[in-house]
């Protein structure tokens, strides 16, 4: 192990233009998977803070009393989906409505009885904020004798789950089209040090070196060029990130960057394309030698 973890950094050494170019190959590839993973990154972000709007909302019988309502709100909480369930009652209800509706407040003072009813807004959990878990809790909240009506939005919680089931397979399809350019392209930069070896690894193989021992410095160098890379893309992706909110000049607060564990995983990711394009490559090399 010591011998092919030598041979791999000797090679570093002995071609340093190839080495630089191979290196710098592979971190632009990476960079045009990083920045489709920005986008992918903040657009699943857009798509998240849109479900933290699924809301169901209970409206109440007129007159229910409010020890009834607190029971059914202990209740409710303690559903497997629901995050928070919050009473309003008729006074918030016309308050708020004042509030919102601006081009009906004048109406809405010149009513003698208030007509909006109290109600129970329910916000889910993360995991549960779909079209089919909205709707088991509105079926199980219209199963209460005095909640009249049940709303939760159907038709836009049900285009959400539309929306995020395709920008799923999108960024799938996407990401492994650049995985797959990525790894022809670190595949053909091993080769072509290969190729620039090849008297050495004819050499190796006449004096009875095996395959394995052979390839081990060729995998070995992949893998650490892929790291080397992945950690240039990171910075080329945090340099256009910055550029990108600079020429914004701020008017998207809420856009996001890699974290620590993203960053990980790049660079992983690196190594391994850079393993399989060294396995790949060597592999074909020694088949023909």
């Amino acid at each position: 192990m010591r011998l092919v973890v030598r041979e791999a950094l000797h090679s570093f050494r002995r071609t340093p233009g190839l080495s630089g170019l191979s290196v710098a190959a592979i971190a632009f590839s990476l960079f045009a998977i990083g920045l489709y993973g920005l986008v992918a990154l903040n657009f699943r972000s857009a798509l998240e803070d849109l479900a933290e709007r699924v809301e169901i909302v209970a409206f109440l019988l007129r007159g229910t009393p409010v020890e009834t309502v607190t029971l059914a709100s202990q209740d409710i909480a303690a559903f497997p989906e629901v995050l928070e369930v919050d009473y309003v009652s008729e006074d918030e209800a016309l308050d708020r409505a004042k509030r919102e509706l601006v081009e009906f407040r004048e109406a809405y003072e010149e009513l003698r009885t208030n007509p909006l009813p109290a109600s129970l807004e329910i916000r889910l959990k993360p995991e549960y904020r779909s079209a089919a878990q909205a709707r088991a809790v509105a079926d199980r909240l219209a199963g209460f004798p005095f909640v009249e009506d049940v709303r939760y939005g159907r038709e836009w919680v049900e285009r959400l789950d539309q929306l995020r089931a395709l920008a799923r397979a999108v960024q799938l399809m996407i990401g492994l089209a650049f995985a797959v350019v990525a790894i022809a392209i670190i595949g053909v930069t091993i080769r072509i040090t290969v190729f620039q070896r090849a008297k050495e690894i004819a050499i190796m193989r006449l004096v009875g070196a095996t395959n394995g021992f052979i390839r081990g410095p060729f995998v070995l160098e992949g893998g650490l060029k892929g790291v080397l890379g992945g950690l240039v893309a990171v910075l080329l992706c945090w340099a256009g990130y910055k550029l990108f909110r600079a020429g914004l000049g701020g008017e998207l607060p809420d856009l996001r960057f890699f974290d620590l564990g993203d960053v990980a995983v790049i660079v992983l990711f690196g190594a391994l394309i850079g393993l399989v394009g060294s396995l790949i490559s060597v592999g074909r090399h020694l088949r023909q030698v």
